[in-house]
């Protein structure tokens, strides 16, 4: 059995990113946050040491940033279809499960999440799991795998609010699935989760100078 690993990530383009921090940190500051989480995320798929990691990269694969990521990290840069994230997520695993007997999905608003979390999801879908999820604090959640690819898990759901985990459950109730959820983490997504990972230091422990406000460096090639 072979997993697959996907990471969806946006260009990190100043007022597309991270925008409810904005207020907080700037444009260009929030940008130049984003970066180093999908960095972070991208050193903690490689250190699970599971099969392939694909960054799906909207809304395409041409900033300079994404071929970044694919010479320095190894992963296979694609581009994410077009639709609502629910519609792009189930294409994504469509997609994967073609080739891969499992396939686990993540953003990079998580940085808690550890090659641990990565490890253990994979093994309940391959202990026979027909899904693995991670919830969030915020109701979301920060990873979903799958052994298969279903469209009502992912059609209708209003993916702003807080109550995507609990639909999901109910939806992975109604399919008759089991599933397994992990323990329950914290993203980042309003200035009080911006402080919280100040302190815990998952970053490193204090604002970069991007985050005062220019982002070079981060988004240079090799």
């Amino acid at each position: 059995m072979i997993t697959a690993i996907i990471v969806f990530a946006k260009a990190p383009q100043p007022g597309s990113v991270k925008t409810r921090l904005i207020p907080l940190l700037g444009a260009e500051g929030a940008a130049a946050l984003h970066v180093r989480l999908v960095k972070h995320v991208l050193t903690t798929v490689g250190k699970a040491s599971l099969h392939g990691v694909e960054l799906h990269c909207a809304p395409d694969v041409n900033d300079p940033f994404f071929r970044f990521c694919a010479g320095h990290y190894g992963v296979t840069v694609k581009a994410q279809v077009e639709g609502d994230l629910g519609a792009r997520m189930f294409f994504a695993f469509k997609s994967a499960l073609a080739t891969h007997a499992c396939v686990l999905l993540l953003g990079s608003d998580c940085p808690a999440l550890t090659a641990r979390h990565l490890q253990q999801a994979d093994r309940s879908l391959r202990g026979g799991a027909d899904a693995v999820l991670v919830p969030c604090e915020d109701g979301g959640y920060a990873l979903i795998g799958l052994r298969r690819a279903e469209p009502r898990l992912f059609d209708g759901i209003a993916w702003s609010r807080g109550n995507v985990m609990a639909e999901t459950r109910a939806r992975l109730t109604a399919l008759g699935w089991r599933w397994r959820e992990l323990e329950t983490l914290w993203d980042v997504d309003r200035p009080e989760d911006y402080e919280r990972l100040l302190a815990s230091q998952l970053l490193g422990g204090s604002r970069t100078s991007d985050e005062h406000g220019t982002m070079n460096a981060e988004r240079e090639l090799p």
